[in-house]
């Protein structure tokens, strides 16, 4: 157990702290014992907390994976063991979402729920179901970690943009800009508050955009010169 949880753990803070606390007990065998069974004790609950913690986060991985296999289903006649289908159109749409609306319910307050919460948003959002659509993504700003908050950001400043609330989505996607993910880069962010503004406020829409046209990413820079080539033709 020693050899394996400082193997798979050395990026944890908590997994190295259990680490430590194993080393102590190896190299000051007698004085443990001399101490007595309270103090081992102490260390066989640490390791049991991390394994549980571990369990945990491997459990919901594997829930996550089940759904993300009927988000991705299809419908017809199955063409692979490995792709879910569905008879109808109406049937899979059921199933989506009750598969989202289970992980949610199941492990709030993690990022799977997070996951969930974003992909019942973005579905209700293709369906035009905005104000669905709205909520979910609340949800998901709303639990403040992860970085699917800021995905979520993203998206309902769209929908703020469509019902008519512009500035409430600028704020949104500026909170992004602030405060980047490895979901939402900073530049993306930046592209997508140009793209936000570009009807309403041209000129600050193109200042955003022109240093990213020669960005050393070429997807950001393809980004922003597609979007400065849109904004031409306004």
């Amino acid at each position: 157990m020693d050899k394996l949880t400082r193997k798979e753990l050395k990026s944890d803070k908590f997994a190295l702290e259990v680490q430590h606390s194993v080393e102590y007990v190896s190299h000051h065998r007698r004085q443990m014992i001399r101490w007595g069974v309270p103090a081992i004790a102490v260390v066989l609950v640490a390791i049991g907390i991390f394994w549980y913690r571990t369990y945990r986060h491997n459990v919901r991985q594997e829930a996550l994976h089940a759904t993300m296999l009927i988000q991705n289903s299809t419908v017809g006649p199955s063409q692979s063991e490995y792709v879910v289908t569905f008879p109808t159109a109406a049937a899979r749409k059921t199933a989506v979402v009750k598969a989202w609306r289970d992980l949610a319910a199941k492990y709030p307050g993690t990022e799977e729920a997070d996951i969930a919460d974003f992909f019942l948003g973005t579905n209700a959002a293709d369906e035009g179901n905005l104000p669905e659509a709205a909520k979910h993504f609340q949800a998901a700003i709303a639990s403040g970690s992860g970085p699917y908050a800021s995905e979520a950001k993203l998206a309902l400043a769209q929908i703020y943009a469509a019902q008519g609330k512009p500035n409430d989505g600028v704020q949104l996607i500026q909170s992004v800009i602030d405060h980047p993910t490895v979901m939402v880069s900073k530049d993306a962010a930046v592209l997508a508050l140009a793209d936000l503004i570009k009807t309403s406020d041209p000129q600050r829409a193109k200042k955003l955009v022109d240093p990213l046209r020669t960005s050393t990413r070429s997807a950001v820079s393809k980004a922003a010169i597609t979007l400065e080539s849109a904004m031409s033709q306004q």
